[in-house]
């Protein structure tokens, strides 16, 4: 790993932290003001709904892509990104300026993120609406789905990822039909400070393994062909010596083990560990992100070497597998931390 490489870790692993710690700084305030997705966040049967509408919401991108429909798929995005953002605006601004129950600045707040995604998409817009997008859904799935739904979730997410990655990798045609819409479902680590997203024509994306809705592998700017640079023309890896410009990591790689770090903040009986900016941090949810940044670390090593990988298998697996290992720490029984204990 050359020096450029090894700051584009370093900017992953930045906005990684960014997405988590701001998940867990919005577990209180969302749970407060009463954002929440499901009605009863023990039952596990919303893990498998809420999948079922990531397979549902595949299809028609992927339609949307086939059928020359890029727009019907970036204005969702974009729009969704406003809502997403609005959730986090809505707990975090002082009430200036309020109409009924809404509080104006935070509606300006998150107009404002839609309108800079259509009008000026560079990079650090589309990072940083990633990030607010991350920061929403990490902490509102996180209070929706308890223990056990969220083990479920991340695992079933795993293994699709893997299946779609390494088996019928649909995920490519939907990467790059999703890159060049420049819509935050991807965070972008540029590897240069002349890096422009908005030049970028993706000819030379080297490593093309993502999806766009809960999790993915990465993309790798390079050189080259695009569709030939995808695995080369043999299906080999690309050239390991290619230089590339910036690579791209799917937000839902960073979202969904986001979830589980949020939920065992938030469910989990262990203690909390008493920081004051992060009063939901607990243990388990702590060595939840600690599984998340060594899962992240293999998968980016795998992406420097010009190897493709499903994300999840690794971020989501190392989530829980630090979650369950804080919970023993903490004194929580395994049944209770795999969120069994109402069916023993």
């Amino acid at each position: 790993m050359n020096a450029r490489e090894a700051r584009g870790v370093a900017v992953a692993a930045v906005l990684f932290l960014l997405v988590q710690v701001g998940a867990l700084a919005m577990v209180g305030p969302f749970e407060t003001a009463g954002y929440r997705a499901v009605e009863d966040p023990s039952d596990p049967t919303n893990s498998l709904v809420y999948f079922a509408a990531i397979l549902v919401a595949t299809a028609l991108m992927l339609a949307a892509f086939k059928y020359a429909f890029e727009r019907a798929v970036r204005a969702v995005v974009v729009l969704s990104g406003a809502l997403v953002s609005w959730y986090v605006f809505s707990v975090v601004t002082p009430p200036l300026v309020v109409v009924g129950p809404v509080n104006l600045l935070a509606v300006a707040l998150s107009a404002g993120v839609a309108v800079a995604l259509l009008v000026y998409p560079e990079w650090y817009v589309v990072d940083g609406a990633g990030v607010l997008m991350g920061i929403g859904a990490g902490a509102l799935f996180g209070i929706s789905f308890g223990l056990l739904p969220a083990i479920v979730l991340l695992s079933v997410l795993a293994v699709y990822d893997a299946v779609s990655v390494y088996g019928t990798r649909h995920m490519l045609s939907l990467a790059e039909g999703v890159m060049d819409l420049r819509i935050p479902v991807i965070l972008v680590v540029p590897l240069s400070l002349s890096y422009s997203l908005l030049e970028d024509d993706f000819g030379g994306a080297n490593e093309v393994h993502e999806d766009a809705d809960g999790g993915d592998a990465a993309v790798d700017g390079g050189e080259g062909d695009a569709a030939d640079d995808a695995t080369g023309d043999d299906g080999d890896a690309p050239d390991e010596g290619s230089e590339r410009d910036a690579f791209f990591i799917g937000l839902g790689d960073a979202v969904m083990p986001t979830v589980m770090v949020a939920s065992g903040a938030f469910f989990s009986p262990a203690p909390s560990l008493g920081v004051a900016a992060l009063p939901a941090l607990n243990l388990p949810a702590l060595l939840a992100m600690v599984g998340t940044f060594l899962g992240l670390g293999v998968l980016l090593r795998a992406v420097m070497k010009g190897r493709a990988h499903a994300g999840l298998p690794l971020l989501n697996g190392g989530a829980i597998g630090g979650y369950l290992l804080g919970s023993v720490l903490s004194g929580v029984p395994v049944v209770r931390a795999l969120g069994l204990a109402p069916y023993l």
